[in-house]
């Protein structure tokens, strides 16, 4: 790297605009939206989809709600322009989706563009020609009015041509390639002499697509070129403005969402942003964003996780694991603090507490798109007691008492860190079951039975301690009461029940109970156990019985 990058780089200046109005704006509806994940998301595959799996692409793409989807570029191959026909000629498409194509300014590519149309219902022209000063200086060697001819030029190509789809509804879409690099004077210059030949309207409007092709400046740079356009442009009020986003500064979703702020009116996009270098802009994101505001982005993922599969099976691309709403770790929590929040922002809003969603760390509800709570909070050695207490109630209803779960969480940790990976929660099960339920030495019971009188109960039970016969009687209050003082009778030491609670684990005749109780002993120290019975009394004494066997 160059120690003064600045004697070979430079920041891409700004177009004037010091009374920039998007600043003080708010999203407020969603843009028209249109997926290109067939075009721009297929080229840039090192393996492109076959016909079956564009197939299967559009279909999922027609479900999720889009109405504009770019299908290719028919005139590139064999392949995309039989994908274009197999739409038309088995209907593929429903009458409310408009198929975009896209087409260079140039005569032949033009005219097999056409071919590959006709017979269909309704389609969007979409004519490009690059526009950027390097550009222009080292791929065509042409001057601005030569460029703005070759423009022109393709606008009457298209436009001689349109007689030709009888039947079809057509909407023409112009982009000055390269926008974002381009002088946006020289950006307005060509648009308006597309706009000359196509003769737009307000009731026929054309859209006109300001791709940010490159980015090469802070997205507030890209909103500032959109505004200024939006501003500058004749018959604003004939034009449906486009933006088509790329990642090169990682921004793209930004760029997008001021674009947006800025004037636009419609976006062009791909799934989880596949696409050239470092990719198109994310339409799932920037919907996702919107939804996340209050905004109906008009598109459905209320089952991300299978687009994400049909995704990934077309495409042979994978998406991270901390992708934005989709990866399979953006909702879940391994450290202790986050876990806690989470598990207690979720028991608000469970209980109806909150009319807005507003859970610590979680932008969105999981199970808005599919996801369950069960994904949320998983235990490695980073987390703390509240992950730990959240996997056994949510997976199978293990409801620890707080001061138990202070108890048992460092025990679980250290485990965890034995191991040195992520565990589930039926290992976190098995920890807890082998540290409390599985004490069986050198208490193991044999028998418990109580009678009551008088508000007397008294207990007769039998055990075997280090594996030999014992037998006790107690009385009191109540049956473990009764037990205690029948403890103090055959000289074990003295301790008292700290805390009780119990709750059933599953339903039915035979429902489960589980029980957990802390006993302090003479000296203060004190420990919990946990038993599980059919029968609460005698889930009861097991769980003293455990605390017991800790001791």
């Amino acid at each position: 790297m160059h120690k003064q990058p600045s004697k070979k780089y430079r920041p891409f200046p700004a177009p004037s605009l010091p009374d920039r109005q998007w600043p003080n704006r708010v999203l407020t509806h969603a843009p028209i939206w249109c997926s290109v994940d067939l075009r721009d998301g297929n080229q840039a595959l090192a393996v492109p989809m076959n016909v079956g799996q564009k197939l299967e692409l559009f279909q999922t793409l027609v479900k999720i709600g889009f109405k504009e989807i770019e299908i290719g570029f028919p005139a590139a191959s064999n392949t995309e322009f039989a994908f274009n026909r197999r739409l038309i000629e088995e209907n593929r498409a429903p009458d409310d989706v408009w198929l975009q194509v896209l087409v260079q300014a140039r005569e032949e590519l033009i005219e097999r563009t056409f071919e590959s149309l006709v017979g269909a219902k309704k389609t969007i022209i979409h004519l490009y020609n690059s526009t950027s000063p390097a550009q222009r200086r080292v791929v065509f060697g042409k001057s601005k009015q030569e460029i703005i001819e070759v423009a022109v030029q393709g606008a009457k190509w298209v436009r001689e041509r349109l007689p030709r789809l009888k039947g079809t509804k057509v909407m023409l879409q112009y982009s000055p390639e390269s926008f974002s690099s381009t002088e946006v004077e020289f950006a307005r210059e060509i648009s308006e002499a597309v706009m000359a030949v196509w003769q737009p309207t307000p009731q026929r409007k054309m859209i006109l697509n300001l791709p940010d092709t490159v980015e090469i400046a802070t997205p507030n740079v890209y909103a500032d070129q959109i505004e200024w356009m939006c501003r500058n442009l004749k018959n604003r009020e004939s034009l449906i403005i486009s933006l088509h986003g790329h990642n090169d500064r990682s921004t793209g979703v930004a760029a997008t969402e001021l674009g947006l702020l800025a004037g636009a009116d419609r976006v062009e996009g791909t799934l989880f942003g596949n696409g050239e270098r470092t990719g198109n802009l994310d339409i799932v994101t920037v919907a996702l964003n919107l939804y996340m505001h209050g905004v109906h982005p008009g598109l459905d993922f209320s089952d991300l996780n299978s687009i994400i599969e049909v995704y990934e099976r077309c495409t042979g691309m994978t998406v991270p694991p901390r992708h934005p709403y989709a990866g399979e770790l953006v909702f879940t929590a391994f450290s202790g603090s986050h876990q806690d929040a989470i598990r207690k922002g979720l028991h608000e809003w469970k209980e109806g507490k909150r009319e807005h969603w507003d859970v610590p760390y979680l932008t969105i509800d999981p199970t808005d798109i599919g996801r369950e709570y069960r994904e949320i909070i998983r235990v490695n050695s980073q987390s703390g007691k509240g992950g730990v207490a959240y996997l056994l109630e949510s997976q199978f209803g293990i409801e620890l008492p707080k001061d138990m779960q202070r108890e048992f969480g460092p025990i679980a940790n250290d485990e965890v860190d034995k191991l040195g990976r992520e565990v589930t929660a039926a290992e976190l099960k098995a920890m807890f079951w082998h540290e409390y339920i599985e004490r069986n030495k050198p208490w193991q019971l044999k028998r418990f039975e109580t009678e009551s009188k008088n508000g007397v109960v008294r207990c007769r039970a039998k055990f075997l301690r280090d594996g030999k016969p014992v037998e006790l009687s107690g009385e009191g209050n109540g049956p473990l009461a009764a037990l205690v003082h029948g403890f103090s009778k055959i000289g074990v030491s003295r301790f008292e029940i700290a805390n009780y609670s119990e709750h059933a684990l599953s339903s039915g005749e035979e429902a489960v109970a589980i029980a957990y109780i802390q006993i302090k002993h003479a000296d203060g120290k004190t420990r919990w156990g946990a038993g599980v019975d059919t029968n609460i009394e005698l889930a009861s004494v097991r769980a003293v019985l455990s605390a017991l066997n800790r001791s």
